[in-house]
Parts: structure tokens; sequence; C-alpha cells
């Protein structure tokens, strides 16, 4: 039998609100899964940064950081990051907010395993959207 008394799910509201059936994230079996960010203000719940990727980029990895906060990890406890992208075109420049976001966070120390998809996605306005695996503490 499984201990599920770990188990838990993540609320903050230093991150938007989910907009469908599903918590921002959920700890259980020693592992926490941030879901899916997008680019938007936690207070208003409106979308930011239009045509920008690059600020997008940063705001949804503000976004994923305060769901890590909400179960004690950081940026240093990410196993995995996985970026969607509804353009090629976008890499370059999400790529570079992406990167000087997380040196930021993690410095000399071991950077998240990442994976990049083209893809749609659910809002005509998001250009990235980014969820996060990491360890529990």
């Amino acid at each position: 039998m499984t201990d599920r008394s770990r188990d838990l799910p993540l609320h903050t509201e230093d991150a938007p609100a989910p907009a469908h059936t599903f918590h921002q994230g959920v700890v259980k079996g020693g592992l926490l899964q941030v879901s899916g960010q997008g680019p938007v203000d936690p207070a208003s719940g409106e979308y930011l940064y239009p045509g920008d990727v690059r600020a997008q980029t940063r705001r949804t990895l503000e976004n994923v950081e305060a769901v890590l906060a909400a179960g004690g990890a950081g940026f240093e406890d990410v196993l995995m990051l996985r970026v969607y992208l509804t353009s090629r075109e976008d890499f370059a420049a999400m790529n570079e907010a992406y990167g000087d976001f997380l040196l930021e966070r993690v410095g000399e120390g071991v950077l998240p395993s990442r994976t990049t998809v083209m893809t749609g996605l659910p809002r005509e306005e998001m250009l990235v959207e980014i969820d996060a695996l990491a360890v529990a503490r």
C-alpha cells in the first residue's frame, strides 16, 4: 500500500489560478509537478506581452517559480522543464530569456534537463507554456 500522507495539491496567489480542473501543482511520491504555466499576471488573470516571446518566457518562468516555492522547492530542485512554443522562429529569443532566468537562479549549479516542443497552445496570445518536474523537499 502506498503512503499518500505526503500527497498534496499546491496553491499560491503568486501564480495564476488554473483555468480548468487541475491544480497549479501537485506533490506526490517525493516529486513536485508544476502544471503548465503561461504568461499570465496572477493578480489580474490577464495574458501579458502579446507578440514578445522573450517577456512571455520570463513571466511564465516566474509563475513556475511561484508554484515551486509553494511546494518548498526552487529551480535548484528541478529535474526537467518542458517548454512549448507556438513558433520555431521564437526559439532563439525564448532560449536566451530562459537561459538568463535559469542562470540567475541556479548559477554554477546543475541546470535542469529540458525538452522544447513546437505546438498549438490553448490561447491565441500564448507564445509559450512551461511545466516543471522537481524533487519535493
